[in-house]
């Protein structure tokens, strides 16, 4: 590349038209292509973008902030009508019964969440059809709802959290919101690891202290209810530890099933930075210089190098280009190449 290309400042073209070589020159308008896919190295696996594409398309109730009396109000009416359905088949329920209401509402949980001890079982065509409708509401109810939840709430303790690990250090706010933003998932990874073992040893001690387990039971037990397994064989079965479950068992699953999302993610953020890192640090061939020439005039600039190098990341892709540069095109009203403020005017007068 020109000596005096090289020495302009970054994208200095495209913020500054006059920096631009004379337009009577160059051509009508300047066109970007379909670009060639970047070449990557042979250790890429093909998973490598997927995993990339998943961290950067995040889903679309991620980007959702829950508010929490809607939450609250969800779930007191799944409750509430559960607890109110399954009451008036109590008779046609069997297995280890406490209380009417207790144990409606406990089966709602169990219900919800997957568990299915077994402990309390349908017995009859309407509480069999009842338990499927409620199980169905009870994990979109989750999945959808409290999940999001879960995850919006641990998020405004990341500051908290970010906070307790710089105890000793002098940080400002703002270096406390830069970490938090470059280190997101891994903060988010270990406070929920951290809920996740409170309330595994708090489960056990419960059950170790008033259902009388003793060790191994206990924490087989509370293993096989977060994982929703719930084999039966142990579960809560006295008043006051069905009145512990109805909190604790709809907590817990929760928490795990957020525990293996941000371990998924953690692992996708690695695989990315690994990505990333290669990329930056692997010399440039000619045939990168040449799938990086966007528009085929034999020389790269630096808006063709730096979407070129962010479609070598998985940042981007060609679908992403094509878009971008088809409502360029719509806004160059006058197609000089380049948007002005006479573009804009034109484009909204249109």
């Amino acid at each position: 590349m020109a000596n005096d290309v090289a020495k302009q400042p970054l994208l200095s073209g495209l913020l500054d038209p006059s920096t631009q070589p004379n337009q009577n020159n160059a051509p009508k308008r300047r066109r970007f292509r379909r670009c060639r896919s970047a070449p990557l190295a042979d250790f890429i696996l093909p998973e490598e973008n997927g995993g990339a594409s998943l961290l950067r398309s995040e889903s679309i109730f991620a980007k959702l902030r829950p508010n929490f009396r809607q939450v609250i109000a969800f779930l007191a009416v799944y409750l509430g009508v559960g607890t109110l359905c399954f009451f008036l088949v109590r008779h046609q329920i069997k297995g280890e019964k406490t209380n009417g209401i207790l144990d409606a509402v406990y089966f709602c949980i169990v219900t919800m969440t997957t568990v299915g001890y077994g402990d309390l079982v349908p017995n009859s065509v309407p509480s069999k059809l009842l338990a499927c409708a409620f199980v169905f509401t009870g994990m979109a109810l989750v999945g959808l709802i409290l999940s999001n939840a879960a995850d919006y709430l641990v998020e405004k303790q990341e500051i908290l959290f970010v906070k307790s690990l710089h105890g000793h250090q002098k940080v400002g706010p703002s270096e406390i919101l830069k970490d938090i933003e470059n280190n997101r998932v891994k903060y988010k990874f270990l406070m929920i690891l951290i809920l996740l073992s409170v309330l595994i040893i708090v489960g056990i001690v419960f059950l170790i202290q008033v259902e009388k387990l003793d060790f191994v039971d206990a924490f087989y037990c509370v293993c096989s209810t977060i994982t929703t397994l719930g084999y039966g064989d142990n579960s809560f079965s006295t008043e006051l530890g069905r009145i512990f479950a109805v909190f604790w068992i709809l907590t817990s699953t929760i928490c795990l099933a957020q525990f293996f999302l941000y371990l998924a993610e953690l692992y996708t953020e690695s695989r990315q930075q690994s990505l990333v890192k290669w990329v930056l640090s692997r010399r440039m061939t000619f045939a990168d210089l040449e799938a990086a020439d966007l528009d085929e005039d034999r020389v790269v600039s630096a808006a063709e190098f730096i979407i070129y190098k962010l479609k070598e990341m998985g940042k981007i892709s060609q679908e992403d280009i094509s878009v971008v540069m088809e409502e360029f095109e719509d806004l160059d009203v006058d197609q000089s190449g380049t948007l002005s403020t006479s573009d804009i005017t034109l484009a909204q007068s249109s």
